[in-house]
């Protein structure tokens, strides 16, 4: 049986009140203050430890401050690289032999040097224009590193991180890159803390590069698969490379391809020296931990680590957009368009301005975009818009996506989010629009808030990102001070043509067979 709107609105109010009601006890900063310990290490690492007994367990959130958006100049990928990596073990995990394997590993980098400085000699020519000779030689090289990277590999035992962890009840075991941050997490019983805190500590201190060229291989069919066999992947790629010219947010986070293909574990390890310092490092801890056992313990194996400078901010700054920019791809794929306009970061006071936008246009059957395009005029099968895409660190954009309907453009789906844009413009959003936004980011908050896992991930952030984890609930306050009139005024000073970049694909027939004797 369907309900109607009005009673889905109320059954969703009464749930959300009864949320609110049941973890209010235990979710309000003076509970949370006095379950948190924060120490930050003499070598420069946050631990953070929250006291959550209900359960024997813990969850773990380690976040480090460098992404996609920090990788060098003309090695693209090699952030995300770590993600592969961080499983592979370190000096005593991982490894037959590490003293043997070390010297293998020295032997592969020596003959990836000679082949790639070769290879690089012949950059954006086809191999059909390389000379025999000269080819012959790219050959020979190409064997001596396979040989050398074959006879590294029977040093390596496969999945021994993974297993260790596993085999004394880890789940969730994952790791993620962003354009802004890298991440590692997982769940264990809470009598296993002391080796996870030597497994972590271990991985961060003393990781392996081993199996670097086939990891690469990996990332390389990342990319094949998410962008260059993707409609929506290379539609992204070419809209973020024409919206920002100099910021890295510019960059594909799997990295381009050219750039991809030449990453070295040298490299790699150059990229680990510089950004895996403990002071660009924040761990939460959430469970059945208590500090005052838990901390000297977690101090002894994370203050091990030795320390490292802080990385410099970064100095890229992107310029003012002062014209709206466009890219259009011909593709035998359906049409699909994609917008976006600058914003500040997530620092900006209007921050929590833009969730109310994203909330409004985006949050649902009821959102303006999905009633507009998709229910009333039919003219979109998806349609959406949200914030700090593709990331929040530094300044990013408000962007909105949709897929047209069949038979539709993708020309018709901008001129439809800019109606809906111009009437945020010009009136008022409704009071009912404004609570709804209040209520729903009230309980995403407590959502957040609800197991191990998604709290140690919020309090790493926070802690992070702000220097306090209590900003975490502060924004409840920043969220209730949203008016409609900063509504209006964010949307006129960030939803200008000028500050426009849209990218759309435009869907191209493939030729029929040629008539015959066409051309004669």
């Amino acid at each position: 049986m369907k309900l109607p709107a009005a009673a889905k609105s109320l059954s969703l109010l009464c749930l959300l009140c009864v949320l609110s009601l049941a973890c209010a006890p235990a979710q309000d900063l003076a509970a949370f203050e006095k379950r948190v310990t924060v120490r930050t290490l003499p070598n420069g690492l946050t631990l953070i430890l929250c006291h959550r007994p209900e359960a024997p367990v813990f969850s773990y959130f380690t976040i480090v401050d460098a992404g996609d958006a920090n990788d060098p100049g003309g090695e693209s990928g090699l952030a995300h690289m770590f993600e592969h990596l961080a499983f592979k073990g370190t000096k005593d995990i991982g490894t037959k032999d590490y003293e043997a394997e070390k010297a293998a590993l020295a032997k592969v980098e020596d003959a990836w040097a000679a082949y790639d400085a070769e290879l690089r000699r012949y950059a954006g020519q086809s191999s059909a224009s390389i000379p025999p000779a000269d080819a012959q030689k790219l050959a020979a090289l190409k064997a001596q590193f396979d040989a050398a990277d074959k006879a590294a590999n029977q040093y390596v035992i496969p999945n021994e991180f993974t297993e260790i962890a596993e085999a004394n009840g880890a789940t969730g075991l994952n790791a993620e890159t962003s354009l802004d941050a890298t991440q590692y997490f997982w769940s264990m019983p809470e009598n296993r803390l002391e080796l996870w805190a030597y497994l972590e500590s271990d991985r961060i201190a003393n990781p392996v590069p081993r199996q670097f060229y086939r990891e690469r291989d990996v990332v390389e069919e990342e990319r094949r698969m998410r962008v260059d066999s993707d409609p929506v992947g290379r539609l992204v790629e070419q809209f973020l490379a024409t919206a920002y010219v100099e910021h890295p947010y510019r960059r594909p986070g799997v990295g381009w391809e050219s750039e991809v293909t030449q990453l070295s574990a040298t490299e790699a390890e150059a990229f680990h020296r510089k950004y895996y310092v403990p002071a660009n490092i924040t761990i939460a801890v959430v469970g059945d931990v208590d500090a005052a056992t838990a901390m000297p313990m977690l101090e002894r194996y994370f203050g091990a680590i030795p320390a490292g400078p802080k990385p410099e901010p970064m100095a890229s700054v992107e310029p003012p957009q002062v014209a709206e920019k466009q890219v259009i791809l011909h593709e035998a794929a359906q049409p699909l368009y994609l917008e976006g306009y600058h914003r500040p970061d997530y620092r900006d006071p209007d921050d929590a301005v833009y969730d109310a936008i994203q909330d409004i246009f985006s949050n649902g059957r009821t959102s303006r975009l999905y009633r507009s395009l998709v229910r009333d005029q039919r003219i979109a099968v998806e349609a959406e818009g949200f914030s700090g895409f593709p990331g929040d660190k530094y300044p990013g954009l408000f962007a909105f996506f949709a897929v047209p309907a069949p038979g539709h453009t993708a020309a018709e789906m901008g001129a439809a989010i800019h109606k809906e844009i111009d009437k945020l413009k010009t009136a008022d959003v409704s009071d009912a629009e404004l609570e709804m936004f209040r209520t729903r980011a009230r309980a995403d908050v407590l959502r957040s808030l609800g197991d191990n896992q998604g709290l140690a991930q919020e309090l790493a952030i926070y802690q992070l990102r702000y220097g306090d984890w209590r900003e975490l609930f502060k924004q409840l306050d920043r969220i209730d001070a949203v008016t409609k009139a900063d509504i209006r005024r964010v949307a006129n000073k960030t939803f200008v043509e000028t500050n426009r970049t849209w990218a759309a694909v435009e869907t191209q027939t493939a030729p029929g067979p040629a008539a015959k004797g066409a051309g004669q």
